[in-house]
């Protein structure tokens, strides 16, 4: 019991170093918004099916709160924690019935990045503005699409070439 506690609990804590790594990284600065793209959401994506929806979820919060923290944007901790969260469980919501149908993941990733773009550009408006808010639009779309894109080819291709990958997922 105490030996499948920690090896979840450590699947989790490598999923998020790696959406950590792959948000600090791997990124593009936008001067428009002073933000970036990043490939953290890819990341998140294949941690909601490696390890489940819940500990995908924190895995996705941790992460990305952690890549803002040392980006030196703190005022995004928290936005970034809640949305990445959510984000993750909606697609483990919608991925939960069969995790590796590929039609799921696409469904559940789309979903899941619709929430986070209209979460981000509320979140803007907020605390921005609404102009900038709006002209960071299409930075996000690009971000989470390409995300999906790449989340999608690495799952098929982890799929195929690694089999038993996908066995860490734990019982939800």
């Amino acid at each position: 019991m105490t030996n499948n506690r920690t090896k979840e609990i450590a699947t989790t804590a490598l999923m998020a170093a790696l959406v950590f790594v792959a948000t600090y990284l791997i990124k593009f600065p936008n001067p428009a918004t002073s933000g970036y793209s990043h490939m953290g959401d890819c990341m998140i994506f294949l941690a909601v099916v490696m390890i489940g929806r819940k500990n995908g979820a924190i895995a996705a919060a941790i992460g990305g709160a952690l890549s803002d923290l040392l980006a030196g944007a703190a005022v995004w901790i928290l936005p970034t924690l809640v949305i990445k969260f959510i984000m993750a469980m909606i697609m483990g919501t919608v991925i939960k019935t069969a995790p590796d149908s590929r039609k799921l993941q696409l469904a559940g990733s789309v979903l899941g990045g619709i929430f986070q773009i209209i979460a981000y550009t509320l979140v803007k408006v907020v605390m921005i503005d609404s102009k900038v808010a709006i002209a960071s639009l299409p930075n996000v779309t690009i971000q989470t699409t390409v995300g999906i894109v790449l989340f999608m080819i690495l799952v098929s291709v982890l799929s195929r070439y690694a089999k038993g990958l996908f066995k860490l997922r734990g019982e939800e």
